[in-house]
């Protein structure tokens, strides 16, 4: 049997990660891994997190196992931060712990397949590099609509005339804030026509919610989202605690389904709990618990993401006024008024490959950085190696047929 095994080819991210704990250079960026760090460098561990694992401890709870649908009080919490306090909306709503943003986007996927096996996922391109595989293992179809950006903001043209192909059941793929790895994210007014195109043609909203805070705020971050709930018969919601709240490894995250009525969301916990009963049968306790320990009293939480998106803001203006003082390329604006902690450099391939190898900055071929992995001290480098690796010539809109292409000429 092993040798029948298919050979896959290594993961492009994890093979850059470990490229650059090679390299030797002082001076290296890393900005692949998609954390947050301090000034320091490190990933830190929030204070509320500190305090509630201190009470877990304290209590020390048993270790018995749990329901397949994971920590009660986290998915009510989850709910309300996703939702807010509404009844009209929790009463609609179930929610069910994953493990991580991941194990509620394969949950959903599993859902979809098994509800509307010929449903085609759309997904924006460019797009979240994990999205096609986890909509696909269960056999979804998968289709990617266009997101591009102009001088104003995100093209809302060019991303609904390639949705007017999908069909009634089909399924919309969207970033609820802070899309990665883009940072380009619709406005309220683009929301609202988002959503009534939904309504409009029957298309099923699935919102990927993993940055909540971090782009202008956790109740203004789910705005959109709120209005899509509000006008859709069913939504479909990942979230993930791995960002705001720093849970990384303790993989905690939450799927939501929402339906038209208290009625139309019965059968959807028992299948979901048969989902991951044949997978991972019940989520890890210990990040929930957490979680729902913050999620109980959660201002002093909020504050601390409040200073972590003030930070990540801060990184993108130093960066966008030392880009505008070092003389560069227009194209570069777009790095000061994008959100969250990614953002898509106008580079290509060549040219982040001449960062990695002449100035040891570490991003990906299609030019995604994490801008909250960012130290101050280190925009003044990383400025220069910018505009020493483009020169950019013109500018070039896809047409809508094309596939994904950079939007400027390079030339190295």
């Amino acid at each position: 049997m092993l040798d029948r095994l298919p050979q896959p080819g290594s993961d492009p991210l994890w093979s850059l990660i470990s490229d650059f704990r090679a390299d030797p250079r002082p001076g290296r960026m890393d900005l692949v891994v998609g954390v947050y760090r301090d000034e320091s460098g490190e990933t830190p561990v929030p204070a509320a997190v500190r305090r509630a694992e201190a009470q877990l401890a304290q209590a020390a709870p048993s270790k018995a196992y749990r329901a397949l649908s994971g920590n009660a009080a986290f998915n009510v919490g989850m709910a309300r931060l996703l939702l807010g306090d509404v009844s009209a909306r929790l009463a609609r709503t179930h929610a069910m712990q994953s493990v991580g943003g991941t194990g509620a986007l394969r949950l959903l996927a599993e859902m979809i397949a098994a509800a509307h096996p010929d449903a085609t996922v759309w997904s924006s391109d460019p797009g979240y590099i994990n999205h096609r595989p986890l909509m696909t293992a269960p056999g979804l179809r998968f289709e990617t609509y266009r997101l591009r950006e102009d001088a104003r903001g995100l093209d809302l043209d060019a991303m609904l005339d390639d949705l007017k192909a999908a069909v009634p059941g089909d399924v919309v793929l969207l970033h609820g804030c802070c899309h990665n790895p883009s940072g380009i994210d619709l406005s309220d007014p683009q929301w609202a026509e988002v959503s009534a195109f939904c309504a409009v043609r029957g298309l099923i909203p699935l919102v990927d919610m993993a940055y909540q805070g971090f782009g202008d705020g956790m109740e203004a971050d789910a705005a959109g989202l709120r209005r899509v709930v509000d006008e859709n018969p069913t939504v479909l919601i990942a979230a993930s605690c791995s960002k705001n709240m720093g849970l990384y490894c303790e993989r905690t995250g939450a799927a939501l389904v929402v339906g038209e009525s208290p009625a139309a969301i019965a059968p959807v916990g028992p299948l979901l709990e048969r989902i991951a009963r044949a997978s991972y049968s019940m989520p890890p306790e210990h990040g929930a618990a957490i979680a729902a320990e913050i999620l109980a009293a959660p201002e002093s939480w909020l504050r601390e993401v409040d200073a972590m998106r003030a930070r990540v803001n801060g990184l993108r203006s130093a960066l966008g006024d030392a880009l505008e003082a070092e003389g560069a390329n227009p194209a570069f604006a777009g790095l000061r008024r994008q959100k969250g902690m990614f953002s898509l450099l106008p580079l290509g391939p060549e040219e982040m490959r001449r960062l990695r190898e002449e100035f040891a900055i570490y991003g990906t071929d299609t030019g995604r950085i994490n801008v909250a992995g960012l130290r101050h001290d280190q925009i003044a480098p990383l400025t220069r190696a910018l505009h020493a690796v483009s020169r950019i010539r013109t500018f070039a809109r896809p047409s809508p047929a094309a596939p994904l292409q950079r939007q400027v000429e390079l030339i190295g």
